[in-house]
Formats: C-alpha cells, structure tokens, sequence
C-alpha cells in the first residue's frame, strides 16, 4: 500500500483498518475451536469464517473503488 493523496485517503484508511482487521481473524486459527467441546469454544468457527469472507469482499471492494478513482491505484 502506497501513501493516500487527496481524495484516496478514506480508501486507503479503510483498507488498511481491513487489513488489521483480516489479519487478526487469521491469526485466531478458528478450525483449532473445532476440535474442542463445543462447550469451550470461545467463538464459533462458522461466525469466524463468515467474517472473514466479509473482510476479503470489503478489501476487494476498495481496491475496486481505488481502481476506479481519479487519483487511479493506490495499493
């Protein structure tokens, strides 16, 4: 990701707010809850998983909108 100039700002905040946000999802390992008791889980993989697959058409969506901006590509 490079600097956001101008209008790109929002954008390029955004997408790195998804990034973090990505990254952390990532690192919780939800398939290790699968094999725990049900009873122990401190989330539910699935929900896990959704989420992720959110964040990834968030960011995806973003580097659309910054293809698409004025400025061009800003990642």
């Amino acid at each position: 990701m490079s600097a956001p100039n101008g209008d790109d700002e929002v954008l390029y905040e955004l997408k790195a707010e998804v990034e973090i946000e990505l990254t952390m999802v990532e690192a919780s390992r939800p398939e290790d809850e699968l094999e725990m008791p049900v009873t122990d889980w401190l989330f539910d993989p699935t929900d896990a998983e959704r989420e992720e697959i959110g964040l990834r058409g968030l960011r995806d969506a973003v580097e659309v909108l910054e293809d698409d901006s004025p400025g061009g590509h800003v990642a």
